[in-house]
């Protein structure tokens, strides 16, 4: 398959890439700045450019058979980035539109899954993260009515850890005791995802 990564110099997005290069895809990395893409060499494509434009996204991602997103904002989030995730979906979503690419994955956060209680998600992103909840919520709600095949994954704790390939995984809810997951492990959710077509249309749970 032929995957545009966004975000792809981030944890997951560089996880992405990786993996996707050893499941044998061709590979496409839109990027602001290609320094950490270097090590991967000639294995993938490289373009330079801004996520919030939305016809060098256009550009970026024609021709490709899935778009898969691991980005987010850089913490502590500054205030012209408080809504910078609902602002990259409107673009990629209208850029997707425009270009005829319609299956997309995306990285949320497990903060807004509202009936979560061990961990209590909701309530500690309330509580401690209140812009990472508001724009990630308002992210999510224009993938939702964008037409597009979409899935929406909410992972909680973001870890290093290497990939073990064992994950729970639940389709509207984040599993009882999820407390963390790998981003390694993440990726490999959302590859597996793609290559299947599956939880199209879904908001999805994963952890260790």
């Amino acid at each position: 398959m032929k995957l545009a990564v966004l975000g792809a110099t981030g944890g997951t997005g560089l996880e992405i890439v990786r993996q996707a290069i050893e499941h044998g895809h061709q590979v496409t990395a839109f990027v602001r700045n290609p320094e950490r893409l270097k090590p991967f060499g000639d294995r993938i494509a490289v373009i330079q450019g801004d996520l919030l434009n939305s016809a060098e996204l256009g550009k970026a991602i024609q021709g490709h058979d899935a778009v898969l997103s691991g980005f987010g904002p850089r913490y502590p989030i500054s205030k012209a980035e408080r809504n910078l995730l609902e602002r990259f979906a409107v673009t990629l979503t209208s850029a997707m539109l425009h270009v005829g690419v319609r299956r997309v994955m995306v990285e949320s956060v497990a903060f807004l899954f509202k009936d979560s209680i061990i961990p209590p998600a909701y309530l500690l992103g309330r509580l401690f993260f209140q812009d990472i909840v508001a724009d990630a919520s308002g992210m999510e709600d224009v993938f939702r009515k964008s037409g597009l095949d979409w899935t929406i994954v909410r992972p909680p704790r973001l870890t290093d850890k290497p990939r073990i390939g064992k994950y729970r995984v639940r389709e509207g809810h984040l599993p009882s005791f999820g407390f963390t997951i790998s981003r390694a492990d993440v990726a490999d959710f959302m590859i597996g995802a793609i290559e299947k077509r599956a939880s199209i249309g879904r908001v999805v749970g994963v952890c260790n």
